[in-house]
């Protein structure tokens, strides 16, 4: 298509309000999916980082029976 002024390439032959709300909802779409994978992703580090804090035995302070102090004066 020719168009001979950006007006008529914003009204695409008056179908503007498909096209452009076409072109809206797909842009959208890929915005939610981005952030959502960002989320997730974030989500996920976290857990894995919890898990690694964990197993190294770095859990917040906390022993295995899983109550502050519970250990104090024992060797471990």
């Amino acid at each position: 298509m020719m168009w001979h002024s950006w007006s008529d390439f914003f009204a695409m032959g008056g179908y503007a309000l498909y096209v452009w709300g076409s072109m809206a909802a797909v842009a959208a779409c890929l915005l939610f999916e981005v952030v959502g994978l960002r989320l997730r992703g974030r989500a996920i580090r976290n857990e894995l980082a919890g898990a690694r804090a964990a197993e190294l035995g770095q859990n917040t302070g906390r022993n295995a029976g899983g109550k502050f102090g519970d250990n104090v004066g024992e060797n471990a």
